[in-house]
Parts: structure tokens; sequence; C-alpha cells
């Protein structure tokens, strides 16, 4: 067989050969294509379309999901949810909480019967049991590129593919008519001496103090914790009873329970006399009610969405109903955002997670021990 080539030939040759050439260096240049190709080099999958998601989410049409959000959110979510995506027509939602649960769940995925799961709750204790378990979906770099639309500081910046959608602030609580002139700015304020004496309750298990540490640093925390013990406080557990208690007059001043329980409180509260203070540094946590796509799933695109739907202002409007100013700081107009705005905060992040166990077990031994008291 014969091949002739002319020199006009040739010359359109080379030109589309040329254009084919640049068009695919740029197309490879661009943002998505380069973000598609380091997500893959680290083993990540890499959507680089809503579109897509949308179109896989289509074929799957259902989704599974364990969470940790409240029970009251999740008929009023999953109604939202099958509004704007009709054709995930199968939505099931379940609450999973509490550690006997959290550890049946690490068992089960261990032997490989979470099979029908789509998304998993991460409790941030367990989550290094939950990692090697997980679809790698870089969801991190999803939401940097705007496939997806979830603020990037709800994902994990390591792992990149675990999101939280929530946030708990702590605060401090007081009783209006007993002290209103006397209620600390400053959480150094709780050693001064009239304060020594029984004079102000502290949770045992210091929820308040172990988020200090990212911005105090954990010597400085160990040291405010012992001289916190020295000031003789009421020791206690819980803060459900206490708020109410509060309110009642039987103590006048509450280091440290959540914006969530002191809101819900006050909204019970006839006598008017509960209220709280916003303190500087705000021990912050950002990652409550964390989750990830099972690496067994059967509906992955479907888990995609849901996750940005519940990072969304529909989704957090919800959280926010239904489980009281606890929707993320990082949502603008959410109860915690609005009273966190230009405040300095102690953000309790996925680099802290990891370690704070080991700061409350620390605080706790700065702290004597304290028993509980009733």
């Amino acid at each position: 067989m014969n091949f002739a080539f002319d020199r006009k030939t040739i010359g359109w040759g080379f030109v589309l050969f040329f254009w084919w050439s640049t068009t695919a260096a740029v197309a490879a240049s661009t943002p998505l294509a380069r973000t598609k190709q380091e997500a893959e080099a680290k083993g990540y999958i890499f959507l680089a379309t809503h579109d897509e998601i949308v179109a896989g989410a289509k074929n799957e049409g259902k989704l599974k999901v364990n969470t940790g959000l409240e029970k009251a959110n999740l008929a009023p979510l999953m109604k939202a949810f099958k509004q704007k995506y009709p054709f995930i027509s199968d939505v099931y939602v379940e609450e999973i909480t509490g550690l006997d649960a959290y550890q049946r769940f690490i068992l089960e995925m261990k032997s490989g019967q979470t099979r029908g799961w789509d998304v998993a709750q991460i409790p941030f204790d367990f989550a290094q049991e939950y990692i090697p378990y997980l679809a790698k979906y870089d969801i991190l770099a999803m939401a940097h590129q705007g496939v997806l639309k979830i603020h990037p500081a709800m994902v994990h910046p390591v792992e990149r593919n675990i999101v939280g959608v929530t946030s708990s602030i702590r605060v401090v609580a007081y009783n209006r008519t007993l002290m209103s002139d006397r209620v600390p700015s400053k959480w150094e304020d709780f050693l001064k001496p009239e304060l020594k004496g029984k004079k102000f309750i502290i949770d045992i298990r210091p929820l308040a103090l172990a988020p200090l540490v990212p911005a105090w640093g954990l010597e400085r925390t160990l040291d405010f914790a012992r001289k916190l013990a020295g000031q003789q406080p009421v020791w206690v557990r819980g803060a459900t009873r206490i708020n109410t208690a509060i309110a009642a007059g039987e103590y006048s001043l509450f280091l440290g329970p959540s914006f969530s329980s002191i809101k819900r409180a006050m909204a019970k509260d006839v006598t008017g006399s509960l209220a709280y203070r916003i303190v500087e540094p705000i021990p912050t946590g950002v990652i409550d009610d964390a989750a990830a796509i099972l690496s067994s799933a059967d509906h992955p695109h479907a888990a995609l969405l849901w996750f940005e739907f519940l990072a969304s202002t529909e989704g957090q409007e919800i959280i926010d109903k239904y489980q009281p100013y606890e929707a993320s700081i990082f949502t603008p107009g959410s109860a915690a955002e609005q009273v966190t705005r230009g405040k300095q905060l102690s953000v309790v992040d996925w680099n802290h997670a990891s370690k704070f166990q080991d700061y409350m077990e620390k605080i706790i031994a700065a702290s004597g021990f304290p028993k509980a008291e009733k």
C-alpha cells in the first residue's frame, strides 16, 4: 500500500497536531484537572463536576445513614433532602449514640458486616478505628473547587473525607438575680479570692477546660486547672439539672456549660433568672457529629449530596431548629456564628481531636481527681 503526502497535507496535519497538543496541555493545566491529578496520585477519588455527582446519585436512588445528629432532626432533614433530590426516593437515617453503639459498629465494620450503610458517624475519640474503612473521596478538594458547596473548614484537612456539620461552644452561666455584677469577664476571674469556697460550679469532666488548649497551650491550661481546684468549687457531673438549679437560685455561677444547653434551659426558665456570658477565648468544638462515606457504600454519590445538603443554609437551619444552637460556626447566620462573630476562639479542630482525650486526662489529674458532689 502506498501513501503519498503533499506539503499542504503535511502542513494541515502539523497544524491539527499542534492544536490538539496545545488544547490537551491547557486542559491538563486547569485548576480542576490539576486537582484531579493530585487527588488521584494520593489514591483519592475526585469528581470534577456537580452534575457528575447528581448523575451518579440518580442511578443509585437510595441512601442509608447512621448519624450523631439528634433524633428530632432526622425526619425534617430526610423530608427536605428528598424534596431537593426527589430521585433519591429511599432515604433512611438512624441516630447512633453512646460508647457501646460505637464499639459495636466498629466490630461490625472490621468483620465486613456493615454492608448496606453508606454513611457512618465518626466519633472523634474513635476516628482512627474508622479511617481504614472509609471511601477515599477527596471531599476537601471538591469543597475548595466548588464542586461541592461545603465550607472547607468543615472537612478533615488531612484525611480529606470526613465532614463535621455542627459546632459546640462553652459559656459561663449565672443567676442574674444573685450575681449580675460579679460575673467573670475572663477565665482568670474565677481565681479571684471572692470566688473561693463553693462559690461556683464546675463539671468533673473538663469539657470546658480541655478546649482552651488550642489557644493557651497545655501547660497554661493545666496550671489554670490546678488553681481552679484550689478555689474549692462545687464539683458536679452533667449540665441539665445544674442549669435548672442555677435558674432556681440553688447556685449562682457555673463554669463552662454548653451554649446549647443554656439556651434550651433559658427557654424553659419561667423566672427569667438564668443568663450566660461569652468569655474569650471561647472553647469551641467544630467536629461534632462528623461523618464519612464507608468504603463498602453502595450509594456514595447520594452520600456526597447528603453532606452538601447538611452543610447548606437549608440543612443548617433545620439543625439549628431541631438541635438548637448547634449548627456550625462556619455557617453565616447560625446561632453559634452570631454569638462568636469577631471574638477570639479556642478551636478544637481536627488537628486537636486525636489529642483531646489526653488533654482531658491530664486536666483531671491536675485537678486532683475531684469527686462528683450531689
